[in-house]
């Protein structure tokens, strides 16, 4: 029977090539390695992630115990769709919560711009604010 080392070394992982040259030369070769002051480091591909700082909600207020009565304001940003959630979210509050008023508006310009105008209104009439940023 013929023994292949070709075969053997690969599924030990090793090279064949190893055994190329002289003994002479593969002693020089690691020694050269073993006295070199190359220094490999490995490092986590995973990466350190930084501490989480935990943040309490705010405290409710005593006039926030309950919405009755109260005006809220639900503002679209113009994410897809967004107008038919809120429609469904005013629908659900007229047959839950019937004492709530509920006030859909559209705000002005795309996410990051500022609405004045829309704001002046939800400070002056609104209770609360729910918004539709998307996903």
């Amino acid at each position: 029977m013929k023994i292949n080392r070709r075969k053997i070394l690969q599924a030990l992982g090793m090279s064949p090539a190893l055994f190329a040259g002289s003994p002479a030369m593969a002693k020089a070769a690691q020694e050269t390695v073993s006295n070199s002051e190359y220094k490999l480091v490995g490092l986590n591909p995973k990466g350190m992630p930084p501490a989480i700082t935990l943040v309490p909600m705010a405290p409710r207020l005593p006039e926030f115990a309950s919405l009755d009565g109260k005006t809220i304001y639900m503002v679209d940003i113009g994410f897809n769709n967004g107008n038919v959630f809120f429609e469904e979210m005013q629908r659900w509050f007229k047959e839950n919560m019937p004492s709530v008023k509920t006030i859909y508006r559209r705000k002005a310009g795309d996410y990051p711009e500022d609405d004045p105008k829309l704001w002046a209104e939800v400070k002056a009439a609104g209770a609360a604010v729910i918004m539709g940023v998307g996903h």
